[in-house]
């Protein structure tokens, strides 16, 4: 009898834990809960799209009259003389593309190393402060960057990097030009190290986060093969992880592409092309900045088009990593 008791009770405990619906009383259904739940979830999902083809439609309304009187030649075209309505925007796309590519060539490297640092290598003791310090440098305003590019950066540059560059390279067939310019420290590659420590906190932030999803006992398995901290990291937490590093390192990439304020201070503010990485430039949003309060008519149809063409490339970017991670997520497939 008591071992039948005991039988009784604990099934009736394990309905109760379990959640078996004939125990205890019975939830009920809120039809209109759910109804308002979808209908919100819907509506910001709408909201969103409308934004964005609101935002696509008024960039090509206004840079229709540029598109109009430049057509296709504002692609090709440098010439930049808002007093005689020329307008041309290659050295603007130019300087816009070259330095987000020289902020990405330094931004990954060093971002990749923080994160493989804070998750595998750093002493406990030191990874959370480690970890806040670097998240806090996503807090310093733009302009602040712009400063101290301007005034502390950029004599530095010209002192240790530029002027010995120039030295050994300058003379260089070939490669000569890139090294072109006066001493000051302000251009292209000035500008592509201020975004490249200005988006290095976005990408080894989410690097760290999705490093640190990896499952323990896939590492452990690797540790315990023989693996070294490289071989774990680049043949099992890579793979696991890489949409979340790819996501990452977009992100960064759209925080230069957007850069405003620390590009206006340091890049130099000139429209005439140059190759050179030490010549004063331009970038799409440092024109936005700069001449947009200013401009006429056409002049102010010419920077609408500049920003619908930034919304472009914005946009192939994000499609192409799309594309990376359908690729790779395709040549997994065929692997197994």
């Amino acid at each position: 009898m008591a071992a039948s008791y005991s039988t009784t009770s604990m099934n009736a405990r394990s309905k109760v834990l379990i959640g078996d619906p004939g125990a205890g009383q019975k939830r009920k259904h809120n039809p209109l809960g759910d109804l308002l739940f979808s209908g919100a979830a819907r509506l910001a999902a709408i909201v969103t799209l409308a934004t964005l083809v609101g935002i696509i439609i008024s960039l090509f309304i206004g840079a229709w009259p540029a598109i109009k009187a430049t057509g296709l030649g504002f692609f090709t075209s440098s010439t930049w003389d808002p007093t005689s309505d020329q307008f041309g925007g290659f050295s603007m796309i130019y300087g816009t593309l070259i330095t987000s590519i020289i902020a990405l060539l330094i931004a990954v490297p060093v971002s990749f190393g923080i994160a493989l640092f804070l998750t595998e290598l750093s002493p406990i003791w030191l990874r959370r402060p480690l970890a806040t310090a670097i998240e806090l440098l996503a807090a310093i305003p733009s302009i602040v960057y712009g400063m101290w590019g301007l005034l502390v950066f950029a004599p530095l540059l010209a002192q240790y990097v530029q002027t010995p560059l120039q030295n050994l390279f300058g003379n260089v067939p070939g490669v000569g030009f890139l090294f072109q310019g006066a001493p000051v420290g302000i251009g292209l590659l000035s500008a592509g190290v201020i975004l490249a420590i200005m988006i290095i906190p976005f990408i080894a932030s989410v690097m760290k986060d999705v490093f640190e999803i990896t499952p323990p006992m896939l590492k452990e398995s690797a540790y315990g093969i023989g693996c070294t901290t490289w071989e774990v990291v680049r043949n099992v937490v890579l793979p696991y992880t890489k949409a979340g590093v790819i996501g990452g390192i977009m992100l960064g990439l759209g925080r230069a592409l957007g850069e405003t304020m620390a590009v206006t201070f340091i890049v130099g503010n000139t429209s005439a092309f140059s190759s050179s990485l030490f010549a004063p430039a331009n970038t799409i949003t440092s024109v936005l900045a700069n001449e947009f309060a200013e401009a006429g008519p056409l002049h102010q149809s010419a920077l609408f088009y500049l920003g619908l063409v930034l919304f472009f490339i914005t946009f192939v970017v994000l499609a192409l990593s799309k594309l990376l991670l359908a690729q790779l997520a395709k040549g997994e497939g065929t692997r197994s």
